[in-house]
């Protein structure tokens, strides 16, 4: 494609291997109930949301690109309802309830009004207090708005009732899901992406992200929606057949 940034599909096609990779580990523990250690530790951790993270950072930039913005998002949206279907017919026990698709798919579909506002915001300015927003959010599904460690303030429980309130962010006592990416605070990782576009291109970095190329990654990249659908059943029919 002419004019087409392939730093971001690189990027994209990058973290979409290290999320397979992520979920094959997680099937050999959680499916296949083989001890890994280092599964639950810290780094583990730290490695698994940095590719939430980029993939969201990335679906907010790659959101001014879009021509066709609410069949994109509607798409998406309903990609999410199929991994829930699927996985509550056949994995009740690892059921997706409001997982990263779905995330996806509602903020692409939330930015379309938002953008009239969002787009008169100085991106720097605009970047800034979403990213303190989510900071201050992160944990909220939790009860608290917390800096860290420091608990800055008790959500009260009358937030947390039903599945609609825990897909806004404040799940239900009992509510379960494998991949759980609700609305708050992960929307507002999303917003910062946005502003980060329009920041790229006041400070003219847009002519570096067509400066990296890997072609087996931005292929990955540019298909990421079909490979995330089907690399789940791949790779546990691979680890079936080797375990």
């Amino acid at each position: 494609m002419k004019n087409r940034y392939h730093t971001l599909d690189v990027i994209r096609g990058f973290a979409l291997v290290n999320m397979i990779l992520y979920h094959a580990l997680w099937d050999v523990v959680n499916m296949f109930r083989i001890d890994v250690p280092w599964f639950t530790s810290e780094s583990a951790h730290i490695w698994q949301q940095l590719i939430c993270h980029t993939f969201i950072l990335l679906s907010g930039f790659c959101w001014h690109f879009g021509k066709k913005k609410l069949k994109n998002s509607l798409i998406v949206l309903g990609a999410s309802v199929i991994i829930t279907i699927v996985t509550a017919v056949f994995m009740k026990n690892s059921i997706i309830l409001f997982g990263v698709l779905c995330l996806l798919g509602s903020s692409m579909l939330l930015m379309i009004p938002l953008d009239k506002v969002f787009k008169r915001i100085n991106p720097f300015l605009g970047f800034s207090v979403f990213l303190l927003i989510f900071l201050l959010t992160k944990n909220i599904s939790d009860g608290f708005i917390r800096i860290g460690d420091t608990e800055l303030l008790k959500v009260p429980e009358t937030f947390y009732q039903n599945y609609l309130t825990a897909y806004l962010g404040f799940p239900f006592r009992g509510f379960y899901s494998a991949d759980y990416f609700p609305l708050i605070p992960w929307f507002f990782l999303f917003i910062c992406g946005y502003f980060l576009n329009p920041a790229f291109d006041k400070l003219k970095l847009m002519k570096y992200l067509s400066s990296l190329r890997c072609r087996p990654l931005e292929f990955l990249g540019r298909h990421s929606l079909i490979f995330y659908m089907i690399h789940q059943p791949v790779v546990y029919g691979i680890l079936f057949v080797l375990l």
